[in-house]
């Protein structure tokens, strides 16, 4: 059954990809989600065995390398953890593959994209369901690939293949800061087995286990999109909406978190690398939650507000806080997959308009849609008793109850990350359903709610982030559960659930609700009430005066995302062209080829065509030669007498032998 639960997906992407002509278009949707539904149906059942009886099952296929000291397998580990990935993966999955139906429905390459679709859900269950590293990094390097050709899926558009090599390459800077991590796993190790390596930990060097630590976070922070590796992120928009929602809720940005979660036991015993972690997340979640305050497209703002909650989940990890990290991974990906969805619904009925500036009132044409959308809002801005409540206050709160420098960090950066994020939500709703219509006549006149297979996703997602983070908060992160007992480890010194849940004054927990609350305020009011406030003060303002220009400033800072594609552009990758173009010219078309086969080859030539032209047909010339021959032979002779020639002392008999025999040939060729 659990091997099933990996190969019915890898099944419908082949078929779908191989005998998509043979099986049409009806026929690869059918298969593609017939497969993911039974694949979560038995995800499902793997949760209750072996999360909730807490029996974990090992798989082992059969042996991969074996070489000396290096024994790999092809092994599985069905854990807490592993089984508690499994259900946001497949069952966003299947719900995307369900909307897909009706959003490609028009698009001529249907068996290519559930193709690719399926190829991805199944690379992501391979990693999280390896049982050593090298099995993680299999799947690792598949959702990589498979975010590629997705993302790219519009080939014949430029600016998606722009995105998807920035997404490739810049998830290569931390594949190879991760494969270094690996050696270095083995290196101090010598297994690459999760039971080995984690049993192992405490008896280890704390800098080498600080390394390996930091190595890891370099890979995570490449593909969960950690500053300054985040910058792919917002330009994989580029793809098709529902490849946006799965990037972004299930597969690809929540294997750096997996990864984190599930070397628990290594960052435990290295603080350094816990405190990088944790300043990588704070900044990250509040730097993206500033840049989307400014962003116009649908789906940016959204993609930056995806950004700003993976900041919140590596700060978790940073505070030895894992499970409620993992919580908010599954809350996050029920409530960020609706908000895409929706947007993508809101796009498809408004002729594939994504400026929000160029749609409003919205809400009497999709009242549907609008609601959907709402509720996910409120449930990414942590309202009371909806889903994202339960995960991301606690760990505001958790970060309080650290009593240190990168805890009271942590809770001041994310409480205004949280009022940040009130507002950009709350402008895109405004300035989407509530503001007066900015769209042509046309699209309002043609827009329309979805059919049947867009509202059943909808719906479900809706109904997860009402109410899975109440019905399971208490499994993952209530006090004194151990469901994750057998797969995270934390050490005794860094469990402070208990001072954030019952010692913390009133204000302190407060305090993100209230600035949540505040900036939901203000996005309504400047974006709905009082827009022409905002346009009045920015017509009678003068260019001139030290408050617009300021305002101005600030404005185009955060829209141009903190200028790291400029740094990247200017300086980084510039340089690197310039230093690849020294290396061809000077190493690869200077030295390589002057020493090498070229080079030998053309000293030969020029040499044979330099001693060609000796031979000149005057006796006078032949009769030097001889002359300067007979001389070289008497020096060679004499030498030992006139000179130290110790070093030609064994091979003066040949050099001897070998003048005679040309001047021999010399004189008998004449």
């Amino acid at each position: 059954m659990y091997l099933s639960i990996l190969i019915l997906p890898l099944l419908g992407s082949i078929v779908s990809g191989l005998m998509g002509r043979k099986v049409g278009v009806t026929g690869s949707h059918v298969i593609t989600i017939s497969c993911l539904f039974l694949s979560s149906v038995l995800a499902t059942i793997s949760f209750y065995e072996v999360g909730i009886c807490g029996s974990p099952v090992s798989i082992q296929l059969f042996s991969w390398i074996d070489s000396e000291n290096m024994s790999i397998s092809w092994e599985f580990l069905f854990d807490s953890l592993t089984v508690s990935m499994f259900i946001p993966v497949l069952y966003i999955s299947t719900l995307i593959h369900l909307f897909s139906v009706n959003y490609m429905g028009e698009d001529p390459h249907n068996q290519r994209f559930f193709s690719y679709l399926s190829l991805f859900t199944f690379f992501m269950l391979v990693l999280v369901s390896g049982a050593n590293f090298f099995v993680l990094f299999v799947g690792w390097e598949g959702i990589g690939v498979a975010s590629y050709l997705l993302i790219n899926f519009w080939w014949t558009r430029i600016q998606a293949n722009k995105a998807a090599m920035l997404a490739f390459t810049m998830n290569r800077v931390g594949d190879m800061g991760l494969s270094i991590g690996f050696f270095a796993i083995f290196a101090l190790f010598g297994s690459l087995d999760y039971a080995t390596v984690f049993n192992l930990v405490p008896f280890m060097n704390e800098t080498a286990i600080t390394i390996i630590g930091l190595l890891l976070l370099t890979g995570a922070m490449a593909k969960s999109a950690q500053i300054p590796l985040h910058s792919w992120l917002p330009g994989s928009m580029e793809g098709p909406t529902p490849v946006s929602a799965l990037i972004h809720a299930a597969t690809l940005v929540t294997a750096g978190l997996y990864l984190l979660v599930r070397t628990s036991p290594i960052l435990e015993y290295s603080p350094t690398a816990l405190l990088v972690i944790t300043l990588t997340g704070s900044i990250t979640a509040f730097v993206a939650a500033l840049c989307g305050l400014v962003q116009n497209d649908i789906k940016r703002i959204i993609a930056f507000s995806t950004i700003s909650q993976l900041g919140y989940m590596v700060l978790a990890v940073g505070l030895s806080k894992y499970d409620v990290s993992l919580f908010h991974v599954i809350n996050h990906a029920f409530f960020k997959a609706l908000l895409f969805l929706s947007a993508g619904s809101v796009i498809h009925s408004m002729a594939d308009q994504q400026d929000i500036r160029r749609l409003g009132g919205l809400i009497n044409f999709l009242p549907f849609t609008y609601t959907i959308m709402l509720i996910g809002s409120l449930s990414l801005l942590a309202t009371p008793w909806l889903t994202g409540f339960y995960s991301k206050d606690l760990i505001i709160e958790l970060g309080y109850a650290q009593y240190g420098f990168s805890g009271y960090f942590a809770y001041i950066l994310g409480s205004l990350t949280a009022g940040l994020t009130a507002f950009y939500s709350f402008r895109l709703i405004s300035l989407t359903f509530l503001t007066y219509p900015n769209a042509k006549r046309t699209d309002y006149l043609n827009s329309h709610e979805a059919s049947l297979s867009v509202v059943i996703p909808l719906t479900i997602l809706a109904l997860f982030s009402i109410f899975f983070g109440f019905v399971f908060s208490d499994l993952f992160v209530g006090v004194g559960s151990d469901f994750l007992s057998n797969s995270i480890f934390v050490h005794p010194n860094h469990i402070t659930l208990i001072e954030a849940e019952f010692s913390l004054p009133i204000l302190i927990k407060l305090l993100p609700a209230i600035l949540s609350l505040l900036g939901a305020i203000s996005g309504l009011f400047l974006y709905h009430k009082t827009p022409e406030f905002i346009i009045s003060l920015t017509e009678t303002s003068s260019p001139k005066t030290p408050i617009f220009g300021a305002g101005r400033t600030v404005y185009t800072f955060l829209n141009s995302k903190f200028l790291f594609d400029v740094v990247y552009n200017k300086y980084i990758i510039s340089g690197g062209l310039k230093l690849g173009y020294t290396i061809t010219k000077v190493l690869d078309k200077g030295v390589i080829e002057v020493v090498g086969p070229h080079g030998l080859s053309s000293v030969l030539t020029k040499t044979g065509l330099n001693v060609a032209k000796l031979d000149t047909g005057v006796v006078t010339t032949y009769s030097l030669y001889i002359c300067l021959g007979l001389l070289t032979l008497l020096f060679i002779v004499c030498a030992p007498v006139l000179l130290d020639t110790s070093l030609l002392s064994e091979i003066r008999l040949f050099l001897i032998y070998l003048s005679s025999l040309v001047l021999v040939f010399k004189t008998s060729s004449k």
